[in-house]
């Protein structure tokens, strides 16, 4: 403190210092005591858990049940089948009464006292037991009746027997009639209500009824019609006709009921009935040849079509009356078909199918219901979907059929436009609809899309549809060759000279020169005159901006074509035409250089002209002599580019091109000498080293010479090796000499270490001879008392040699 207290002050303060740390000391100790104490007390481990139960109650009361119901029914079954003959046709009707009487009678009891599962369970054995009793009837006192006939009387009677027992139960009318008569007439006395049922699904008494007889009673409602027409021999359309009543009655069933397991049973008979009767109209349709077997697959179809519209108008739920809407107009589709197919060529039946299709929105769209007109809008989709499906063979022959010319190129043109994309193969039968089809479709995608979310990727399908329409047109009409050649040319300078075409017309003109060259190398001169067109056509479409990424490469690409064509067609060798198309490569490099370096159109136009270049240095191999000036002209062409700003990475391939050239023009001089092939790389890269290192003082030794230097030392020193004149080992030698002192005076690692090992295996492979006589003339043992003496000295001297070592690698490590 400054300045300091008075004595007294300074000791106050002191000693009230020493009374608050007293004070914390004491109340550290207190929580550290009560921190031990709670550290060491034994702590009480949780009481186990109760076992849970796996399976809940009421899940273990239903297994049990039903696996009661289950046996007593196989009971049932097993003495109806095995003892019921032993039984007098009294003593029958006695047991088939009383048993079936009781098992329905029971579950009304056991439903007033609560067990509702129980009484499900008693009921599902009584449901059973008037089957058993029914198949009874049949075997002893009707057994000459026909069985399918029976069997449609026996299931409708169950049906309606069922249905009046599920009512009778759930309305509590057995319960009054039965066991509470005189508590049901007390309570209609006093003027409580009456045995209606009620809106919470419980039974005038307020017990729940039983859900199994309502639903097994639907559930063999379904068979006696179908088995009727089975016993009367029907035909398949009217069997067909039956399957669709089942299938109305059901859904009227299904739209009556509020929920439950009626209606799910009501819902798959409806829609497994209506699936079975519209694959019979599909197939009525399929065999239509006259007007009386048409107008019946139309009926056929027709009722499925009502019946999904009107349950498309009922249902609330707007993605099921969608669904059922594209059903219906479907269904509709094929119904107002069927008659036209049957009468006309079959050839308009994708026609007729389609134009009804198209026509089917317009049905829709007095709809006050948005969800029917989406239905119409898809069940029209869904119908030109498949038009289109039946038109991709035609187009798909059309597209690739040109292709397998590349294989037979210049054999002949083909006589018309069909033969050409064929080469002998099928035609599709009826391939004149295809045409139709497509633009069909695409004029309904470019004048009934107007939502401006989807406008663009219709109008898009209606360019790519109207272009496979146009494309497969010549060959749909034999048009002669020249004259589809023509056509096919027409459509693709129209995409690609039109003011408003995008990148999907831009595609588009693409493939279509593609296929257009293709279906050309059937002759030479269409070759010619395609290819000269093509040219002239992407390089005058590259004056649009927009378009120049894709017309500049492509012009180039084509230009390459037509030199390589223009040489075959000439009977040139293939070194020959190689020098042509090196122009090809130069006119891409002055077009990259007039492109600024960011745009667009630099990469595609570098790498066409690449392209151009590797295939004449690829056509120039068989020539050494050719390949030489195409390797120099190409490295010409790169080291301009390199020049470029941006571009000084191609300096790199330029150095290779050049290098290749005197490599291969030294090879067709005859020149067999090493150093005529590496001096010409090794004074160059020493040269661009010495320039860097003297830019950068810090770059390696190694970086900077070591490439010059092993290129002309290694390749000199395996000639030196083989070689048996003294001459080069002397000027290999000094020239290592006169590295290793270069090095150790500038200390420079790279040219230290290599001048010094060459100059050291050229010493070892000139002393060579005299160290094998030396070692000839000298006794065996001395050898081994050398190499023993030179261990020992090792030995002797191991920690100072290690000294030596760690100074020369010091030394070393100073060095660049």
């Amino acid at each position: 403190m400054t300045p300091f207290p008075p004595p007294a002050e300074e000791l106050r303060l002191i000693d009230a210092e020493l009374g608050a740390l007293d004070a914390r000391r004491a109340q550290l100790l207190t929580r550290r005591a009560w921190l031990v104490a709670a550290l060491y007390r034994p702590v009480p481990l949780p009481a186990p858990a109760p076992p849970r139960p796996e399976t809940p109650a009421p899940r273990v009361q239903n297994v049990l049940l039903l696996l009661g119901g289950v046996l007593l029914t196989l009971a049932a079954v097993a003495f109806t089948l095995v003892n019921w003959g032993e039984l007098s046709i009294a003593r029958r009707a006695a047991v088939l009464g009383v048993t079936t009487l009781a098992v329905l009678a029971a579950p009304v009891a056991l439903r007033r006292r609560g067990l509702r599962a129980t009484a499900e369970s008693v009921a599902g054995i009584g449901l059973a037991l008037t089957a058993l009793d029914a198949y009874a009837l049949h075997a002893t006192a009707l057994s000459g009746t026909d069985a399918t006939g029976y069997a449609a009387v026996a299931t409708a009677v169950l049906a309606l027997t069922w249905t009046g027992y599920g009512a009778a139960v759930n309305t509590g009318a057995l319960t009054a009639g039965w066991f509470g008569a005189g508590a049901r007439a007390g309570r209609d006395a006093a003027g409580q209500e009456g045995t209606a049922p009620r809106a919470d699904g419980k039974s005038g008494d307020g017990v729940p009824g039983l859900r199994l007889p309502l639903p097994a009673a639907l559930a063999v409602a379904q068979l006696p019609l179908l088995l009727g027409a089975v016993a009367v021999g029907a035909g398949p359309y009217t069997v067909a006709l039956v399957l669709l009543l089942m299938s109305a009655a059901d859904t009227v069933v299904a739209f009556r009921c509020a929920g439950g397991v009626v209606r799910v049973v009501a819902l798959v008979g409806a829609y497994g009935a209506g699936a079975w009767a519209v694959l019979a109209a599909l197939w009525f349709w399929a065999v239509a040849g006259d007007l009386s077997t048409a107008a019946r697959a139309a009926a056929l179809l027709a009722l499925p079509a009502g019946l999904s519209l009107a349950a498309a108008r009922r249902l609330s739920d707007d993605r099921y009356a969608t669904a059922h809407a594209l059903l219906g107009g479907l269904f509709l589709v094929g119904a107002l078909g069927t008659v036209p197919h049957a009468l006309l060529p079959s050839g308009w039946t994708v026609p007729v199918h389609l134009a009804l299709g198209i026509a089917l929105p317009a049905l829709a769209r007095t709809s006050p219901r948005a969800a029917l007109r989406h239905g119409a809008l898809g069940a029209s989709a869904g119908v030109q979907g498949l038009a289109l499906l039946c038109a991709v063979p035609t187009v798909g022959l059309t597209l690739l059929g040109p292709v397998s010319w590349a294989a037979r190129v210049w054999s002949g043109a083909p006589a018309d436009a069909r033969a050409a994309v064929t080469v002998g193969g099928l035609w599709p039968p009826h391939a004149w609809t295809a045409p139709v089809v497509l633009l069909s479709v695409a004029a309904v995608l470019a004048l009934a899309v107007r939502a401006p979310v989807w406008r663009p990727r219709a109008l898009t399908g209606a360019l790519c549809l109207a272009w496979a329409a146009l494309w497969t047109l010549p060959a749909v009409l034999s048009l002669p060759h020249p004259a589809s050649l023509a056509l096919q040319f027409a459509v693709t300078a129209a995409l690609l000279l039109s003011p408003r075409t995008r990148l999907p017309g831009l595609v588009l003109a693409l493939a279509g020169s593609v296929l257009l060259v293709c279906s050309a190398l059937a002759g030479r001169t269409e070759t010619l005159s395609v290819l000269a067109a093509l040219t002239l056509l992407w390089a005058g479409a590259c004056r649009a901006p927009g378009r120049r990424v894709c017309a500049a490469p492509a012009a180039l690409v084509l230009a390459a074509a037509l030199v390589v064509a223009s040489g075959a067609a000439a009977h040139w060798p293939p070194a020959r035409t190689a020098l042509p198309l090196t122009a090809v490569a130069a006119v891409a490099a002055l077009l990259a250089a007039r492109c600024p370096v960011a745009s667009r159109v630099t990469v595609p136009v570098e790498a066409a002209g690449a392209a151009a270049g590797v295939l004449a240095i690829g056509l120039a191999v068989p020539d050494p002599a050719t390949l030489s000036l195409v390797l120099g002209l190409c490295g010409v062409i790169v080291a301009g580019s390199a020049a470029r700003a941006g571009r000084h990475l191609l300096g790199l391939p330029a150095t290779v091109l050049f290098v290749l050239a005197a490599w291969v023009r030294l090879a067709v001089w005859g020149v067999a000498a090493p150093e005529t092939y590496t001096l010409p790389v090794s004074l160059p890269a020493l040269l661009v080293g010495a320039v860097r290192r003297g830019r950068d003082p810090r770059l390696s030794s190694w970086t900077a010479y070591g490439p010059g230097l092993a290129v002309t030392l290694l390749p000199s020193l395996g000639a030196a090796w083989a070689d048996p004149h003294p001459t080069r080992p002397l000027l290999l030698g000094a020239a290592a000499l006169l590295l290793t002192l270069l090095g150790a005076r500038h200390r420079l690692q790279a040219p230290l270490l290599l001048g010094g090992a060459v100059l050291v295996l050229v010493s070892l492979h000139e002393l060579a001879p005299y160290l094998v006589q030396l070692a000839g003339g000298l006794p065996r043992w001395v050898p081994p008392a050398l190499a023993g003496l030179l261990l020992l000295a090792v030995g002797a001297t191991y920690e100072s040699r290690i000294r030596d070592v760690r100074r020369v690698r010091e030394v070393l490590g100073r060095m660049s």
